[in-house]
């Protein structure tokens, strides 16, 4: 009854085999551990603690990789630092050597100088000759030449000026022109808005467009110069026929 128990229970008896492997892997890897001849190799001793003390033995393992690892990183930095230090020293011999070499200045005392023990009068003489000449005086003749040059310019450019055709401001706009009702003439009605003539006005082509319940409306296009007529006198001309005409309106007006 007993054997039929241990063999369904879960227990690790060879569990000493595992430790005592794992324990000689890490020694080949990182050398005997100290205190490791005294775990005994019975299943007593590597059940309970044993287990703990497994699990140091990887804590330690992995403590002694870091430390390798780290190792290696203050090396580099050594590395480092002796290159810069060796880098440096080079620099202070450079810079020492340019001072060495550079040439000192040196102070000379002004000399004094010697004058003459006596001076001439020939040399005051042509002193008051130079005075005299004005190196920066204006020629009268240059003077004349380039003012009838300048004014012979400003009156040909007047002239061409004058000759060229001044730019006229024109506008092209679509009137709308519509009548009181069906029956009006629209033949009479266009006739009557093309018998306006102002100066500066042109009457263009023209095209009748239905509005509803049989009217239509009459669309014309003219072309004004800006400073001669304006749209209030154009609508105001048109509206004087008051038996064909009920509105006029803009429907576009462009620059030309």
């Amino acid at each position: 009854m007993a054997t039929n128990f241990l063999v369904h229970e879960k227990i690790w008896f060879d569990k000493f085999k595992y430790d005592d492997a794992e324990r000689k892997f890490y020694e080949q890897m990182n050398g005997p551990v100290a205190g490791s001849s005294r775990q005994s190799s019975g299943p007593a001793a590597s059940s309970g603690p044993g287990g703990d003390h497994s699990e140091l033995i990887t804590r330690i393992a992995s403590l002694e990789v870091e430390n390798q690892s780290l190792r290696g990183v203050v090396q580099d930095l050594q590395q480092a630092i002796c290159k810069l230090e060796a880098r440096l020293s080079v620099l202070e011999k450079g810079s020492s050597a340019h001072r060495a070499t550079a040439p000192q200045t040196q102070h000379v005392s002004p000399m004094r100088q010697v004058e003459p023990p006596t001076k001439k009068a020939a040399t005051a003489t042509e002193d008051d000759e130079d005075d005299d000449i004005d190196l920066f005086g204006s020629d009268d003749e240059d003077d004349k030449e380039a003012a009838r040059l300048r004014e012979e310019r400003l009156r040909q450019y007047a002239e061409k000026k004058a000759r060229k055709p001044a730019l006229v401001a024109k506008s092209s706009i679509l009137l709308d022109v519509k009548p009181w009702d069906d029956e009006t003439d629209m033949a009479q009605l266009e006739a009557c808005v093309r018998s306006v003539q102002l100066d500066g006005l042109t009457w263009g082509g023209s095209k009748l467009v239905p509005v509803g319940y049989g009217i239509r409306k009459l669309q014309i296009q003219c072309v004004v110069e800006d400073d001669k007529v304006g749209t209030d006198l154009l609508e105001e001309e048109i509206t004087k026929f008051e038996e064909h005409v009920q509105s006029v309106d803009i429907a576009a007006f462009n620059k030309i």
